[in-house]
């Protein structure tokens, strides 16, 4: 079969990304379709994530393009395997990361699936990573804009997934995706980017948490227990915030920089540098390998602990179990169970895992009762 007769569904969400990724594939000579997901039903009538603007969006290309669109409904799978595992995790304490999960469950899982079903050799989106083959295994690579690259979000895939994956924007800087959409006449071509999580939009995140998660009110206090105030619930905070703490006074801000569950405080300190916000090293497990676990244990290389992180220097240790520690050549600041620590050698992504605990470098007053150290504070979480 020529590459002109392959057959490719690209998933087309209404923006400029996968609406120039289907561009390419057709230039190349691909027999090209689209499909658009809907994974997220409305509770109400509010519109901030108007999957029927995103649709209106995703047709217009695909008329102009003149290639077919299908259209299915993920919602049910979304919310089993995305949205329940979000609230679970944030009513622990922890902040998860649904953009890695909807990556794994969704795109590269119930797409994929549904999208062979209509006989497609590949799957594209309009994701800022590339693929490269070594022999008969596929590497998963950085964007070329290092300021869009998403391989962060995409590390839970392994070598099946990669192997029917096409990412035709990859190569590409945001700027060129915008030129190249606004020379071929796109519709969206000056459509904003989306930011943030879907099934959230532009809600404020507390309130929209609240529904699910009913307030349950303690104390602010600092690491050696002076009370500052009164917090409605843990699951609002992650570490290293410093709005909504509704704390005033002379000096700088104050930043969220640990919570205990067992005792349900919030703890925080001034500045945005403060020793409490950073750790030497951290535990993880739930680890997804792009091809195979690096070896031998230790193994040098750099790593995320969140997206718009630069690579930081690192080495991964086998610990007493499936768990890796991975320790920094820098203190790391905010690191916060519940998202993804993610392993790279040069452009390469090597997979990565979920944050468990931390080893922080500033530690609690010994004469406050409720902890000893910022160490049992976060493995609470």
């Amino acid at each position: 079969m020529t590459k002109a007769r392959k057959k490719v569904i690209v998933g087309m969400s209404g923006g400029v990304d996968s609406s120039v990724a289907a561009l390419l594939l057709l230039q190349q000579g691909y027999d090209v379709a689209g499909l658009f997901m809907k994974n997220w039903e409305d509770d109400d009538a509010d519109g901030y994530c108007p999957a029927e603007a995103d649709y209106n969006e995703a047709r217009a290309v695909c008329a102009q393009l003149e290639i077919p669109l299908h259209k299915v409904n993920f919602a049910k799978e979304y919310r089993e395997r995305v949205f329940g595992y979000f609230l679970s995790e944030y009513q622990s304490g922890r902040t998860p990361n649904p953009d890695v999960l909807c990556n794994k469950e969704i795109k590269f899982k119930a797409f994929l699936n549904y999208a062979l079903t209509l006989g497609a050799d590949y799957i594209a989106t309009g994701h800022y990573a590339r693929i490269a083959k070594n022999g008969a295994r596929f590497l998963l690579l950085k964007g070329a804009d290092n300021n869009k690259d998403q391989s962060y979000f995409l590390h839970t895939l392994g070598q099946k997934e990669l192997s029917k994956t096409l990412f035709p924007v990859g190569a590409l800087t945001k700027l060129q995706v915008r030129v190249l959409a606004e020379q071929s006449g796109l519709p969206n071509h000056a459509r904003k980017d989306s930011t943030g999580i879907c099934f959230i939009g532009e809600r404020d995140f507390k309130d929209f948490l609240s529904r699910y998660l009913p307030p349950h009110p303690g104390e602010i206090r600092t690491l050696d227990g002076k009370l500052k105030g009164q917090h409605d619930g843990l699951m609002y905070f992650t570490l290293g915030q410093r709005h909504g703490l509704g704390i005033g006074g002379p000096g700088e801000a104050w930043y969220v920089v640990a919570k205990n569950m067992g005792t349900n405080i919030l703890y925080v300190e001034q500045g945005e540098h403060h020793q409490a916000l950073y750790s030497s090293d951290l535990n993880a497990n739930n680890f997804y390998w792009v091809t195979d676990r690096p070896t031998p244990l230790p193994f040098t290389c750099s790593a995320k602990t969140r997206y718009r992180q630069t690579n930081q220097d690192c080495v991964l240790m086998a610990t007493d179990n499936e768990d890796l520690s991975v320790a920094f050549r820098l203190p790391q600041r905010a690191v916060t169970p519940g998202q993804s620590v993610v392993f790279y050698l040069g452009e390469e992504c090597l997979g990565g895992g979920i944050i468990q605990r931390t080893t922080p470098l500033h530690k609690l007053s010994e004469n406050h009762e409720s902890d000893t150290s910022l160490q049992k504070v976060n493995a609470c979480i």
